[in-house]
């Protein structure tokens, strides 16, 4: 990235102003300072295709690391999602360590992920195989731990609306990141915020009375015993991907 070098002597501040540019330039510093190097009084000039691709750049690393503490933590997965991502890029280790540093400044910062995603749907000008693309890529971050929290949900909800983005693109990508896990609490008569041992409990409470033996010692109609053997095959179902989400 041929913007980088000129931005080690300049204000990222300046070039991208607004939230971005708030934490590009304290990232930057923190950069500076940990690498020792010192400013330059005059500042290069950077072409717009660099100021857009130095944009670019640091909106995705924001709204990463803001996804990514959203739910009130930063798990081991989601850090290394994101640093297999970073790894994988065509830059150079410095540039590498900058990226990790609008991370972490992003993600402790007083700006909302809302604000860096209207700052990155009006850099991108919205361009709609830009922002698809970076959605899918907040899918990614989002699924890393295996769950897929209701404050993360309600955030991309939110980013979906920032980016015009069509309802049944969203439920798509959603799709393809997460099973239907809704639908599985509702099926063992809970909720995402149960805890681990409210959902064992209704389980085993559900898998007593709708267990085809039971039904049958209880003389009930044919038809019922049928749709009996049928929900607990759901509850089974249900708990079983419930449990593996969970990890219990």
């Amino acid at each position: 990235m041929g913007w980088f070098g000129k931005l080690a002597f300049g204000s990222m501040g300046l070039l991208i102003g607004g939230p971005l540019g708030a934490v590009a330039g304290a990232a930057l510093g923190h950069h500076l300072v940990d690498k020792k190097e010192t400013r330059m009084i005059g500042r290069p000039r950077l072409i717009r295709a660099e100021q857009t691709q130095a944009a670019y750049f640091v909106s995705m690393f924001s709204i990463l690391g803001k996804l990514a503490k959203i739910d009130g933590v930063v798990s081991r997965d989601e850090i290394a999602v994101v640093e297999h991502f970073i790894s994988n890029l065509n830059i150079t280790e410095t540039e590498k360590q900058f990226a990790n540093q609008v991370f972490n400044e992003a993600k402790d910062s007083r700006y909302s992920i809302d604000d860096f995603a209207m700052q990155f749907h009006e850099i991108s000008m919205g361009h709609p195989t830009v922002l698809v693309s970076f959605l899918e890529l907040l899918f990614r971050i989002a699924a890393a731990d295996n769950r897929f929290h209701p404050a993360e949900e309600a955030a991309l909800n939110r980013i979906k609306e920032i980016f015009h983005i069509s309802d049944q693109q969203f439920k798509n990508m959603k799709a393809a990141y997460f099973k239907d896990v809704d639908r599985f609490y509702k099926v063992l008569n809970c909720t995402p915020d149960s805890s681990d041992e409210e959902i064992k409990a209704s389980y085993k409470k559900l898998v007593k009375d709708f267990h085809p033996d039971t039904i049958v010692s209880k003389g009930l109609p044919e038809e019922f015993t049928e749709f009996a053997t049928k929900r607990f095959r759901e509850i089974h179902e249900a708990y079983e991907n419930i449990r593996q989400e969970r990890s219990f």
